[in-house]
């Protein structure tokens, strides 16, 4: 569904995916910003526009416009020590996720520019023709530190029908069974057979990696009971397979 434009509704505020693109260019030009009508400041508005549109946010004509672009480099000021160590401050009005996405990825550049170019990749047009960005998450299930773009594109991966269904065979094959790789839940041995076959498939392949295109193995994928897979993403900085089952295991002693 594509984005609504209106003319007398506010835009929404910055999501982490747009913050973490402002974020990159601030960080390429942190000691001499560009101005609204600079190339790169154009090249985000209009990146920041396609995430709109695969997102299918409501929004205005005025939508992460150069202006608005320019000032959201202004905010991330604030939190740039090398800015503020003299008594300079930036814009204050802003986001209350600019210091987190600064603080998460502002002193790990390599993992910044890997989001960065994961994001702008699947929200080229043409390659989210087959993901619905828009759809909504159970409660309780927090999206990644890399935005609902990446997030999106990780839980349609864990849902493909055929890769659930060749990881399924394959662990039957190897062990027999079906059972939680965290905690060792078993459907079927709990509930009795007629429900053989109930279990959740996680993928456990880093979010800044996703590639349009790219194929799924199913040694990226997990077996997970719905209970632990539900802790695995149950913060913001999803918990890892092996976090969860130490979890599981410190707490039954």
């Amino acid at each position: 569904m594509p984005s609504s434009i209106t003319s007398n509704q506010s835009n929404p505020p910055w999501s982490r995916d747009e913050l973490v693109l402002a974020l990159d260019l601030y960080l390429r030009h942190r000691d001499g910003l560009p101005g609204k009508n600079h190339p790169e400041v154009q090249a985000l508005s209009q990146s920041l526009n396609l995430i709109g549109n695969a997102t299918a946010v409501s929004k205005n004509q005025s939508f992460r416009n150069t202006n608005g672009v320019y000032m959201k480099l202004n905010n991330f000021r604030r939190w740039d020590p090398s800015y503020t160590h003299s008594g300079r401050t930036g814009l204050a009005k802003g986001n209350k996720d600019e210091e987190l996405v600064w603080l998460e990825f502002a002193n790990n550049p390599k993992r910044l520019a890997e989001v960065v170019a994961a994001i702008n990749a699947n929200v080229e047009p043409g390659t989210t023709t087959a993901i619905n960005l828009n759809e909504e998450e159970e409660p309780g299930f927090f999206e990644a530190e890399e935005g609902k773009v990446l997030t999106r594109v990780h839980r349609v991966r864990e849902r493909d029908k055929k890769l659930v269904k060749h990881k399924k065979d394959e662990a039957l094959k190897k062990h027999g069974e079906l059972k939680c790789e965290a905690c060792d839940f078993n459907f079927s041995k709990t509930y009795g057979a007629d429900v053989e076959g109930i279990i959740d498939i996680h993928h456990t392949k880093p979010l800044h990696t996703l590639q349009p295109g790219d194929k799924t193995k199913l040694t990226d994928l997990v077996l997970l009971c719905a209970n632990c897979h539900r802790v695995v993403h149950s913060r913001r900085k999803w918990l890892s397979v092996a976090e969860v089952k130490a979890r599981y295991q410190t707490n039954r002693e």
